[in-house]
């Protein structure tokens, strides 16, 4: 028999609270209230999500080790559980937790890095598609290069971070090697791409991720070469041009004229 909303929100409450007691009308099969088969679902539903923090993760558990991670990771998922039950979609928003997580507040770059993991995760899962080379360009006079309006590769992510957090993740990562880091308050941007098969992760040079969010939101390269040298006047728009294809982060262009060129391959 389904449970009504309010006696599944009961439900749904008392697996996430160890405080509960189980709710009414739960038996075992001999029909008797059965509080301790319910305490062991209930444990068996946190320690399945936590390890779905702990997979997207690995470099945030590195850096603060498994029993601070397991049970910071246990908080949120008490108190943020999922809202759709394609899991794939669950933990994007552990960094902002742990950026409120008291006990992790010394850690000032450990959000940022989580940042970069849940990018990661996202591109691993984004839609494929071609990225364009240099050759996609070779149709097009060199005058009208300003009018283009590159199109960013469907799995194209960029974290900026006031700390090193691209260097702190790339040490803790895999097998990463830690070691000291330079905290001279610079800060790194990270581009995170999958434009074939392998995840890559790249730091942007500056003004870059402006560039990149003014192709996104539709301007053309003379106008978001623009708005990233307001933002940054060490902005370098060939550089930061041959990077992105480079990084296969680039996957469509359309001309002034209305005349669009998108990458063909095989994707993926």
């Amino acid at each position: 028999m389904a449970l009504s909303g309010d006696r599944q929100q009961e439900f749904a409450a008392a697996l996430l609270d160890p405080e509960r007691p189980a709710p009414a009308g739960v038996v075992g099969p001999d029909g008797d209230p059965c509080p301790k088969r319910f305490a062991v679902y209930r444990n068996n539903v946190v320690v399945g999500l936590i390890e779905i923090l702990r997979a997207a993760y690995p470099a945030v558990r590195r850096l603060v080790g498994d029993d601070f991670f397991d049970a910071m990771a246990g908080v949120h998922v008490r108190s943020d559980p999922p809202q759709s039950p394609i899991l794939l979609a669950y933990g994007g928003r552990f960094p902002a937790f742990i950026e409120t997580f008291r006990p992790a507040s010394s850690l000032a770059y450990l959000a940022d890095v989580a940042r970069i993991e849940w990018a990661w995760v996202e591109a691993y899962h984004a839609q494929d598609a071609c990225a364009l080379t240099a050759s996609s360009f070779s149709g097009v006079p060199i005058d009208e290069y300003p009018s283009l309006r590159l199109q960013l590769h469907p799995s194209v992510r960029v974290v900026r971070s006031a700390t090193p957090a691209l260097t702190i993740w790339n040490m803790n990562v895999r097998d990463g090697d830690p070691g000291e880091v330079e905290f001279d308050g610079e800060g790194e941007t990270a581009l995170v791409a999958r434009p074939d098969a392998v995840v890559e992760v790249r730091s942007l040079p500056p003004g870059a991720a402006d560039f990149i969010d003014a192709l996104d939101a539709g301007h053309t390269v003379e106008e978001s070469a623009e708005l990233a040298g307001e933002c940054d006047a060490r902005f370098d728009l060939s550089a930061t041009i041959a990077g992105l294809i480079e990084a296969g982060a680039l996957c469509a262009y359309e001309t002034s004229s209305g005349v669009r060129f998108e990458a063909k391959g095989v994707a993926g």
